[in-house]
């Protein structure tokens, strides 16, 4: 099908709507952010194109003739249509666009998911990402399950019955409120001693408490908790009241060694005191697409991070 003689673009007819709504060329004019003898030459070109007078202009100003109105009344309706036709391949699109579907460890969503997804987006933004944030696992979970595609974790072991791959690593840190004990020592603290004292814990499942569990357990069983909790941010909280000692990604204790709000301990073997971040998927659904390119991407800003920060020192 092809348009029939004198068929009027869809911007002209947009500003003629515009004429009849807001009352005046000039007006409509500005509306459409273009000059007013522009405007009133579109006009004047959709006359010529359609060939019947469509604005009364005077020295007072332009207003529509009886035609004019007329093609308005039509006009609204052409381009009613055509918006439903926008958003309705709108709709097509976001339906096709490639899905990923994640869930990722607190501290790792909070620190590194939103670098991974501007990395992945800069190159791919045309896929939505959802994600969900639990303990790892829980993450571990929502991947087995098949309600996430991939996952992020961290800890010193990969999950049972999952295909992983191994990003980078992230440092851990002995953290106390400013006067405690051991912020006097000229000695580090040993893993024997961490593990004889009562801690500041993340709840079972937390891929921190399961690699500093791990850690002490090879010097001697960990002692009681001084207070499980369920988030790194009520985990400094208490820290900072000087309840515990607490253990803690770098990245999280970070700003709190900074401002002096919490110390950190000298540890011995402090080179120990790492965990590894993983990406985690279904054996039988392994990376593929976004979620293929999502991981590579991790992995080179993890390498990245490495190189620039370098190996942690035993005397750290």
């Amino acid at each position: 099908m092809t348009l029939p003689p004198g068929a009027p673009d869809l911007e002209v007819l947009d500003l003629l709507v515009s004429v009849a709504e807001v009352g005046s060329l000039g007006a409509a004019a500005r509306r459409h952010g273009i000059s007013q003898p522009a405007a009133s030459m579109r006009i004047s070109a959709l006359e010529r194109r359609m060939r019947v007078k469509l604005l009364d202009r005077g020295p007072t100003g332009s207003a529509l003739t009886d035609a004019g109105q007329a093609v308005v009344e039509h006009a609204r309706t052409v381009l009613a249509a055509v918006r439903d036709l926008v958003d309705e391949v709108d709709h097509l699109r976001a339906t096709q666009a490639p899905r990923l579907r994640i869930a990722a460890s607190k501290t790792i969503a909070d620190h590194r998911i939103p670098h991974w997804l501007a990395a992945l987006r800069t190159d791919h933004p045309e896929v939505l990402i959802s994600l969900e944030v639990e303990n790892s696992t829980q993450v571990a979970a929502l991947v087995r399950d098949g309600v996430a595609d991939l996952g992020f974790v961290e800890g010193p072991h990969p999950p049972t019955a999952l295909g992983s791959r191994v990003l980078g690593t992230d440092d851990l840190v002995v953290v106390v409120a400013p006067g405690h004990p051991w912020t006097h020592r000229t000695t580090p603290v040993t893993l024997a001693e961490l593990a004889g004292t009562a801690l500041l814990w993340r709840e079972p499942g937390s891929g921190t408490r399961e690699t500093v569990w791990d850690l002490l357990s090879t010097a001697a069983t960990p002692a009681g908790p001084a207070a499980e909790l369920g988030s790194a941010a009520a985990i400094l909280a208490a820290a900072r009241t000087g309840m515990a000692p607490a253990v803690l990604s770098l990245l999280i204790a970070a700003p709190d060694l900074a401002t002096g709000a919490l110390v950190a301990v000298r540890t011995a073997e402090a080179a120990r005191l790492t965990r590894k971040f993983r990406a985690i998927w279904r054996r039988a659904a392994p990376p593929s697409g976004a979620a293929e390119l999502l991981v590579d991407r991790a992995a080179r800003l993890e390498i990245a991070r490495s190189t620039v920060v370098g190996p942690r020192r035993e005397s750290e």
